[in-house]
């Protein structure tokens, strides 16, 4: 059964998203909600490749944890292999590790396996969520310490500041969320106007695109 999306910079399956209900010490809100969708996750996957070319990509690289999910999508549909960056400890052969600053302002580290690719390897960069950039710094140095080749970042949403206004500047950025819709002035004030009529029924996998209850 197929379905209408509407115009590319509606991204409809964006207002599944849930507000944060934890506090500061979590993301302001949850993008997992579109991936229980079938509907929804298919249309995501869409709008992102629809922007990749996969003749530049040699292999796609998910940051821990929620980059895995959507990293190891798009390596599906754009027939690359997945590479996982993550958090320090967790791989079991020799690693790469940096730091990095996250958006909660704490300092972590990350890991990469070494080697994890020949050098001159294109890797495209895929987290969930761009906000303050500082997770992507970390896997960018990791690639580039490898001598990989960053092929692009890819993200749902890339909040606009001076950091990830240099990413766009020297790397091809794709993200669900376009520049200059009004999706993206939400991001940019962490507040979409879909949190006042956001209801979980709606992101059940058989809700599809039927408004909510």
């Amino acid at each position: 059964m197929t379905h209408s999306k509407g115009p590319r910079d509606d991204r409809w399956y964006l207002s599944l998203m849930s507000p944060n209900t934890k506090g500061p010490q979590f993301a302001w809100l949850d993008p997992t909600s579109i991936y229980i969708n079938s509907t929804a996750f298919g249309d995501l996957l869409d709008d992102l490749c629809a922007d990749l070319d996969p003749g530049q990509i040699d292999v796609v690289a998910g940051l821990d944890a929620m980059g895995f999910v959507l990293g190891a999508a798009l390596a599906a549909r754009l027939g690359r292999g997945f590479l996982p960056i993550r958090k320090a400890g967790k791989l079991c052969v020799e690693t790469d590790s940096v730091s990095y600053g996250n958006y909660s302002g704490r300092t972590q580290d990350m890991e990469m396996r070494n080697p994890a690719f020949a050098p001159g390897t294109r890797v495209l960069l895929v987290d969930q969520w761009i906000e303050t950039g500082g997770t992507m710094d970390g896997a960018i140095r990791l690639v580039e310490r490898q001598q990989g080749t960053v092929a692009g970042l890819v993200a749902i949403a890339v909040e606009e500041n001076d950091r990830t206004a240099r990413y766009r500047e020297t790397y091809s950025v794709t993200s669900a969320v376009l520049p200059g819709s009004p999706w993206q002035a939400d991001c940019n004030a962490q507040s979409l106007g879909s949190f006042a009529r956001y209801a979980p029924p709606r992101t059940f996998p058989t809700a599809g695109r039927s408004p909510a209850p």
